[in-house]
């Protein structure tokens, strides 16, 4: 049985060329044993924000240990920090300190963040560009720390968490009958769009399955949707093409359409300027 950490790796490079195999050809030329997943190479480009979001997404479903390599990298060959981050609860994330951690240490918590030293853990047969660190640094170093050549204290010297660069996440705003929050990721493939409203905390403030809502969406101040809208457990709930709002994968409070894509219909998207009021 292989004892090794797992390889979870996540871009914005798609498959449309050999970024992502070049990255997996390393860690394999470090360590054949070595078990690597794809999280997702369909992240926006240059989207650290989303990037923050996938991860925060899916490290609790993963074993402890497993270490998650984040490439949505706009500033690469740039001064910003290549980190390596361990969470309260055990998981290693390699990424560029760009905004990417925002999530898991908001919801998660860092115990420790260490700068890569790239005199030591850089592919040295690549040195002269500047451009692919997610081959050349980011999957080789989470390659010599998944197969054990170095420790986590041997990635590069720690520097305080306080100078972790971070988004702003706004909370959502709960009274009775009333919710309001901000559309704050996607589910692209089906163009649902996920709030930043806990299903608990809704719930809590009076809103129950099988009600009728008033749902107005926002574009910073243009009112772009407002509609009556029922609240259900599941999509099969309304006919096909219908909206719904309903409880996502992650208990936050979502809409779509059944059998639809509530994005491309009315024409609304998802980010900080996306706000969403819901009332009975």
């Amino acid at each position: 049985m292989n004892e090794k950490p797992i390889l979870v790796f996540q871009t914005d490079f798609t498959y449309k060329e050999g970024a992502v195999c070049s990255m997996y050809g390393v860690v394999k030329t470090v360590d054949r044993s070595l078990e690597i997943f794809d999280g997702t190479h369909e992240i926006p480009h240059f989207d650290t924000w989303s990037a923050s979001y996938r991860l925060y997404q899916s490290m609790r479903f993963w074993p402890k240990g497993t270490i998650f390599v984040s490439v949505v990298d706009p500033g690469v060959g740039t001064k910003r920090r290549a980190a390596v981050a361990k969470t309260t609860d055990g998981y290693y994330v390699v990424t560029p300190d760009n905004g990417a951690l925002t999530h898991v240490l908001k919801n998660i918590g860092i115990e420790e963040v260490r700068e890569i030293d790239e005199t030591i853990n850089r592919l040295k047969s690549t040195v002269g560009t500047s451009i692919f660190h997610g081959r050349d640094l980011f999957g080789y170093c989470a390659a010599r720390l998944a197969s054990g050549i170095i420790s986590y204290e041997e990635v590069g010297p720690a520097y305080p968490i306080q100078e972790i660069v971070v988004h702003e996440i706004q909370e959502p705003v709960l009274k009775p009958g009333k919710a309001e929050g901000i559309f704050e990721i996607s589910d692209p493939n089906f163009g649902n769009l996920w709030s930043n409203i806990p299903v608990e905390e809704f719930l809590n403030n009076g809103f129950a399955y099988g009600d009728i809502l008033k749902v107005a969406i926002y574009h910073g101040n243009d009112l772009i949707y407002q509609e009556k809208v029922p609240f259900a457990k599941s999509f099969g709930y309304v006919k096909k093409g219908e909206p719904v709002v309903y409880t996502n994968e992650l208990m936050k409070i979502a809409m779509a359409n059944s059998m639809g894509n509530f994005m491309d219909t009315y024409q609304v998207d998802f980010g900080q300027d996306w706000k969403v009021k819901f009332e009975k």
